[in-house]
């Protein structure tokens, strides 16, 4: 088969599986889009029948410029039509794609008649009501009903899609889609993403080798209140453990973070995201790692930091809802998760001190991370579903629901 796979953000594990792809045989287009500030995966060549493009203009999203915002998603999904066209797919699999970006797709699939799978990440209707209704920004309620209204037209003429949690199973079923829905859970790259020694090359550029750190690395919105690792540091250190707070991200929570850390006089280390092939480094600098996550993500967001978290081998720290899927695996994994609150924070704190004061319980900890990912996030299981839907669509065009 001919695919080609669109991950908006350049995930990690969206890239390993269309590298899977190619070695089963298959002729394979990687898009992504260059315009979405984050942590990318191993974007380059090297696997053949594999090539790697992109959308996007050089300029990046500014996500707190809504209008603005709305126009240039609008003209990514026209470039990403283009590139379709351009690459005559027999199937294409599209993930992480904003709702102006994905109608536009979906549109032009549609009219060039080539089946496509949705990989249903986050269900952005969800998030945006949940501002709406928290006094975020009023128009938040009417961009909630006209992007629900965008969303569920795509996913009705997606061939098949492939949700991340059971929990978006319901979501479907108001949509009358569920029939056509297939649960995998997203993965890590075990084999990119690895353990390394604590003292490291990266931790020794940047002075981290004797110091411990509490670390966060990855996206970062202001809705996920990023002051609250600060908080943390802060709490820590009544309690006697002083700790470096490394955060390794780009956007606006940069700032805030700055700012605050500077009036309460935490040791902060900022850093921007790092090339992929740093990031085992990057991850085995921390002595606990964090992930944070806002209380209106629920059950619908699986933040893929905490699998890559899990792989490197250390002891995890969840700041998020407690019904949430990574929130699940941290359990599994012996490590601890505390409600994204202020309130939450003196329980959080006991428990990083707990560790830091244990070498011995951290890397009890940090080797059930790992053993779960490796029961997990075995990629050869995964990338056989995902080829079983792609090859059925491919001989069922023109069959998805109106």
């Amino acid at each position: 088969m001919r695919i080609l796979v669109h991950d908006y953000s350049g995930h990690p594990f969206q890239a390993q599986l269309s590298r899977e792809l190619a070695r089963r045989g298959h002729d394979v287009v990687h898009s992504t889009c260059t315009a979405y500030v984050s942590g990318k995966g191993n974007l380059a060549g090297g696997t053949p029948g594999l090539r790697f493009v992109t959308i996007g203009d050089g300029v990046s999203l500014r996500k707190e410029a809504y209008f603005r915002r709305l126009g240039q998603e609008t003209r990514l999904g026209l470039q990403l039509a283009r590139q379709v066209r351009r690459e005559k797919p027999d199937v294409a699999l599209l993930s992480n794609l904003p709702i102006p970006v994905l109608v536009v797709a979906a549109a032009v699939l549609g009219r060039l008649r080539v089946p496509w799978v949705l990989w249903h990440q986050d269900v952005t209707a969800v998030a945006l009501k949940s501002f709406a209704a928290a006094d975020v920004a009023k128009s938040m309620g009417v961009a909630a009903k006209v992007f629900e209204a965008g969303e569920k037209w795509s996913a009705r003429r997606a061939a098949a899609v492939v949700v991340i949690a059971d929990s978006f199973v319901r979501v479907h079923e108001q949509w009358g889609t569920a029939g056509k829905v297939t649960v995998i859970p997203n993965w890590a790259p075990l084999d990119e993403i690895v353990p390394l020694p604590r003292a490291n090359a990266w931790s020794a550029q940047h002075g981290l080798d004797d110091v411990r750190t509490v670390l966060y690395s990855g996206t970062l919105g202001l809705k996920h209140n990023p002051v609250l690792l600060v908080s943390l540091a802060e709490r820590l250190r009544e309690r006697g453990v002083r700790v470096r707070l490394v955060v390794v991200n780009d956007g606006p929570a940069v700032p805030v973070l700055r700012e605050a850390a500077a009036a309460r006089g935490v040791d902060l280390v900022l850093l921007p995201f790092q090339p992929y092939e740093r990031l085992p480094e990057v991850l085995g600098t921390g002595d606990v790692l964090v992930v944070l996550l806002g209380p209106d993500a629920g059950q619908f967001s699986v933040p893929s930091k905490t699998l890559s978290y899990l792989c490197a081998g250390r002891p995890v720290l969840g700041l998020m809802p407690a019904e949430n899927l990574a929130a699940r695996l941290l359990h599994r994994a012996g490590s601890a998760v505390f409600p994204p609150e202020e309130s939450a924070l003196d329980g959080a704190a006991a428990w990083v001190r707990e560790v830091l004061s244990d070498p011995g319980h951290a890397e009890r900890l940090g080797k059930e991370s790992r053993a779960l990912a490796e029961r997990e996030f075995a990629l050869e299981g995964c990338a056989s579903r995902f080829e079983d839907i792609l090859r059925r669509v491919t001989g069922a065009a023109g069959r998805s629901s109106d």
